[in-house]
Formats: structure tokens, sequence, C-alpha cells
């Protein structure tokens, strides 16, 4: 994956969604997240990932749903040979190097997040039994049986099931914590309800991957009525750049390849979103909220869905890209807690989705880039993201209407 020449993988004063990594909100509340453990971490978590709004967030654009066509999964009876596998297969044997949860564990925000909201908020997970969603390496299951969780059932698809049960035990937990190896839509837990549903599900703009429906799905299955879901809110932001250095490299560079043209492939490039780590310099527009979503009680067709937008600039420049960011937050602790993936924010494993633009648009300040966004999961994979982009400008140097379509994959 490509990598800027700047990129945001230092704090910064400034912020671009309702969090900081102190994690401010779009009330002047701030709530931080003080590292009782570690003081290294500490010192490392004093540079805010939710940073002080990067621009004023404007939620007065309502969110028009759409439910979902297509399931979240499909089963898997046995496993195939590698010649007939599908993509499905693919995404849970990528879990199961250590490589990708190394990154994941090393990524502060997230991390230290997670430990904090549970650490904190020991009267939550006091004598509860809970359910961790897609484990990994046992980590979050781990938190909650030192916080004193009364049980705790690690689910984990990938083979990562099997190392998650030998750190359990190298641990001292496994009295506590069960590890069980399977998906969530087809094994049985061992006891009928759980008190508490925790989980690590976003994807790349949030939504990659598709592992919300299976979060959704235990929920339905196994919460007590009055039970938790962790997080329970997820927020997707919009915003643009200016780019021109980055997409001549990654995007025109088709054009003329060595003399040859290869712009079949430069097609292809445009309708594929680029997660990378954007310059907060390089912001143009104010963020706009297309989509909040509430865990606890959404429904699974809740995440397809059509949400306006309106961009104002607030400075003279040229737009190459729209990006996208989401926050998380955790409402039922005792105080605020959560994170933001925005690039006004502290890095994450997660940085931003980058969507080109067919246009360059010359933007004075003041003017506005109109439009919707569509987001549905891709019928053929559920786990790949569909999303359609439809944006116009009546400038006084740019006058532009266009449909654009991409695909995470």
């Amino acid at each position: 994956m490509g990598r800027r020449k700047s990129n945001n993988t230092s704090s910064s004063n400034n912020q671009d969604s309702p969090f900081s990594n102190d994690m401010e909100l779009h009330q002047p509340t701030k709530i931080r997240f003080p590292d009782e453990d570690d003081v290294a971490l500490d010192a490392a978590a004093e540079t805010s990932n939710h940073d002080e709004s990067m621009c004023d967030v404007d939620t007065s654009v309502s969110v028009c749903d759409k439910p979902a066509e297509d399931p979240q999964c499909q089963p898997n009876v046995s496993i195939p040979d590698s010649d007939e596998k599908t993509s499905a297969d693919y995404y849970f044997d990528s879990y199961s190097h250590f490589g990708i949860h190394e990154e994941m564990l090393k990524d502060v925000v997230r991390t230290k997040t997670y430990q904090n909201v549970i650490y904190q908020n020991k009267f939550l997970f006091k004598d509860k039994i809970v359910l961790d969603v897609g484990a990994g390496t046992g980590i979050l299951s781990l938190f909650c049986a030192k916080a004193g969780a009364k049980h705790v059932y690690a689910v984990e698809c990938s083979h990562m099931a099997n190392t998650a049960k030998e750190i359990v035990e190298a641990n001292g937990y496994s009295n506590v914590v069960t590890v069980l190896k399977g998906k969530i839509e087809e094994l049985e837990l061992p006891v009928p309800k759980v008190d508490i549903i925790i989980s690590e599900w976003m994807g790349y703009f949030l939504l990659f991957e598709n592992m919300l429906n299976t979060v959704l799905y235990a929920r339905d299955k196994w919460l007590v009525d009055d039970g938790l879901v962790l997080p329970d809110k997820a927020s997707l932001y919009l915003t643009a750049i200016e780019d021109a250095e980055y997409k001549e490299d990654k995007i025109e560079f088709w054009n003329n390849v060595y003399g040859f043209d290869m712009s079949c492939i430069k097609r292809q490039a445009m309708t594929e979103p680029l997660v990378d780590t954007v310059d907060q310099n390089q912001i143009v527009t104010n963020c706009q909220l297309l989509k909040t979503m509430d865990i606890s009680k959404m429904g699974p067709g809740d995440a397809s869905f059509t949400a306006p937008f309106k961009l104002v600039a607030e400075r003279d420049d040229y737009i190459h890209a729209l990006v996208a960011y989401f926050d998380v937050s955790f409402t039922k602790c005792h105080k605020l807690q959560g994170f933001s993936t925005g690039p006004r924010s502290r890095a994450t494993h997660w940085k931003q989705t980058v969507l080109y633009l067919e246009d360059v648009l010359t933007v004075c300040e003041g003017e506005t880039v109109t439009g919707n966004m569509t987001v549905s999961q891709n019928k053929k994979n559920p786990r790949d993201v569909d999303i359609t982009l439809k944006y116009s400008i009546n400038g006084r140097r740019s006058v532009v209407s266009r449909v654009q379509n991409y695909k995470m994959r």
C-alpha cells in the first residue's frame, strides 16, 4: 500500500471529529483517557486521538436509510481446497497469522481505549457474563476477566483461536475465559444469555469486512434485554482534500508508463478507494456527519444507507478527493469514552479512506460541494463495500456534476 511522503503519525492539536484521542465531543465536555497501568503508554497517549474539532461538524443534513439486501455471511460447512476457497475463507485465513494481530495490538489508540473502558468501568463487568465477538488473541477477554467478569466466552473463527487458548492458559485465566473456535452464526454458547457483548468489529471505512452484522446477530440471539454492546455508537464522516501530487503518482501515472498507454488500469484504480494516512494540512472543507449507528438498537439493514452531504470550502484551493473516516464511542461508561480515526486525530491502523474524483474541483472559499453517498454490501461478497458518490459544484471556476462508483475489496 502506498504511503504519502507526509503522514500524520504524530498527534495534532486540531480535531476533525466529535472526539479527540483525548476524546472531545461536539459538546464542550472533554473526556481524557488516563493510563493507570503503563507510564510509557500513558506518555504516548498524552497526544490525543480525539483532538479539538478539526472543523464544525454539520449535523443538520438528515440521513436517508435503505435496507441491506444481502445476508452478512454464507456459512462454511468445511474448509475447501485452495482452488475452491471463497473470499470469505480468505477473510478468516488472513486473521490466522500473528502479524495482523501485532499491528492491531500495537495500535495504542485502539487497544488502550478498550483497556481504559474496561478497567475504568469495572462496575459494568463485575460478576457479568461477557461475549467477545472476533476475539483474536483474546486481549479484550483478558481485560474483562481482569476487571472481574464472572465468565468470558471468546469466539474466534480463525486458527488464532488455538493461540488464544494458549495465551489464556499462560496468563492463568482458563477458569474465567473460554475460547470457542467457529463462526458466531454456527455455534452455540454454553449459556443461554450474556450480559455484555464486546467486539472490535470496525473495518476500513468502518464497514469493510462487514463484521458488524455478526455482532448484531450475537446481540439478537444472546444478549439479555438490558445488556450492553461495547462500543455502542459509531459515526462515519466525510471531508475533502487537495491531493495533486499523490493523485498524479497513483492515478495519472497509468496514462503514460514508459511511453505506453495503460489508462485501462487507471480506470480500475479510480474505482478502488485508497486506505492511507492523510496529512491534516490537505483538508480543504468542513467535515460532514454522514451516518451514526446505534449498535445496541440498529438492524442489519441499517448498515446500508444513502446520506446527503454539503462540504463548504474553507479556503481557495483544489479538491482531488473526498476522505471518509469514523469515530466510535462507549456511551454507557461512567464518563463518555471513545476515539476518532480522522486526519486531525492521532493515527490508527485504520488510517482514512480516500476516494479520488475524476474531476479536479477548483473551489473558492465559501463555495459548496453537495451530493450524496450510497453505501451497501456487495451482492456477490457481503464483506466488500459498494459506494456510489454523487457530487456537484456550481462555483465561479468549477461547474461539475458527476456520479462515481467505488468498491472496497
